[in-house]
């Protein structure tokens, strides 16, 4: 009886052990998410093969601002498997265009001290549509991003990338720049 017992009792603590598990993990899955980098788009601050977590809510109570870093699933155009990371430059109905090394947003010069180099490219004026964000890497001069035509749907954002964990020696909190 009383190895019955003592059976009863581990196995009650362990389903209260995994209940509490699930109890954590299922709301923190749901809320923030780990994402390798792909690529060298964002360089000077993020690197291609660093992990970065994601604030998936922020999103859900607040619309994403400029100089926000966002991960969000590429166009379908784009053939991709995995989610990009772009700088967010143009919020829905503001005109953006590139031209002699700068951004400008409404006809006025973006302040950009995260951008690796200026860009070498000049865009024509664009109109950004309602519910769509312009984004830019950071590594203007070698990224796929919306000087190549496309804007990312509020459906396609994941969320807000907010701190660089792998590898340990490149732990950052990702900077954001209003403006």
């Amino acid at each position: 009886m009383l190895e019955y017992r003592t059976a009863l009792k581990v196995l009650r603590e362990i389903l209260i052990t995994a209940a509490i598990a699930l109890a954590i993990f299922v709301p923190l899955k749901a809320s923030v998410q780990g994402y390798e980098v792909q690529y060298s788009c964002m360089l000077p601050n993020i690197q291609d093969g660093d992990w970065i977590i994601v604030d998936k809510l922020v999103y859900k109570v607040s619309e994403p601002e400029r100089g926000d870093t966002m991960v969000f699933q590429p166009p379908e155009s784009l053939n991709s498997e995995y989610p990009f990371v772009k700088r967010v430059i143009g919020l829905p109905g503001e005109t953006v265009e590139v031209k002699g090394g700068l951004v400008f947003i409404d006809g006025v010069a973006l302040d950009e001290p995260y951008v690796r180099e200026a860009p070498r490219y000049a865009t024509a004026e664009k109109v950004i549509p309602d519910g769509e964000y312009y984004v830019l890497g950071d590594n203007r001069n070698s990224a796929n991003d919306s000087h190549n035509g496309w804007t990312v749907p509020e459906e396609n954002v994941i969320g807000k990338a907010r701190v660089t964990y792998w590898p340990p020696s490149r732990w950052n909190v990702i900077g954001h720049f209003s403006q």
